[in-house]
């Protein structure tokens, strides 16, 4: 995990729609960018799902919410369509920003070492800062508990 009041790494990462997003073209705005392990799943979907229920309160407070895991483009955007998902989902193939914000890890799944994505949320300041970070996150608690960091 990197460590709070560091510079957040650029992300130059296709959305849900195969646009090219950067980190960058949000500054001035805060940042909850969390990572999780795969599209569709129980776990990831309650936390997407939950996101996507607060985002209003989180563009409230100046804040956008982005999502990024190893799916496909592809598959964000089937994800996004099933939930109805209002925020941007990035897709890692290549691991490169999954690599940089340190949450590629070593995992067990049911008694294998396998690697994995550890679920991981950072909050980034409006000039892009690690403010906040959590990683080992409870997927349904954790946007409630992001939208407290921002109060």
């Amino acid at each position: 995990m990197l460590k709070i009041n560091t510079k957040a790494p650029e992300i130059v990462l296709p959305d849900q729609n195969g646009n090219e997003v950067r980190l960058s073209d949000f500054k001035g705005q805060k940042v909850v960018l969390y990572f999780y392990s795969k599209d569709m799943t129980s776990g990831c979907s309650k936390q997407a799902c939950a996101f996507g229920e607060l985002y209003p309160q989180f563009l409230e407070k100046g804040a956008v919410v982005i999502g990024v895991s190893k799916d496909s483009v592809a598959s964000h955007k089937k994800f996004e369509e099933k939930y109805g998902l209002p925020f941007t989902l990035l897709s890692d193939t290549e691991l490169t920003a999954i690599k940089a914000y340190d949450v590629w890890k070593e995992k067990n799944n049911y008694g294998k070492t396998v690697m994995g994505v550890v679920r991981t949320t950072y909050l980034i300041d409006e000039n892009g800062v690690i403010v906040k970070a959590f990683d080992k996150v409870k997927a349904a608690e954790n946007p409630a508990q992001m939208l407290e960091e921002l109060a």
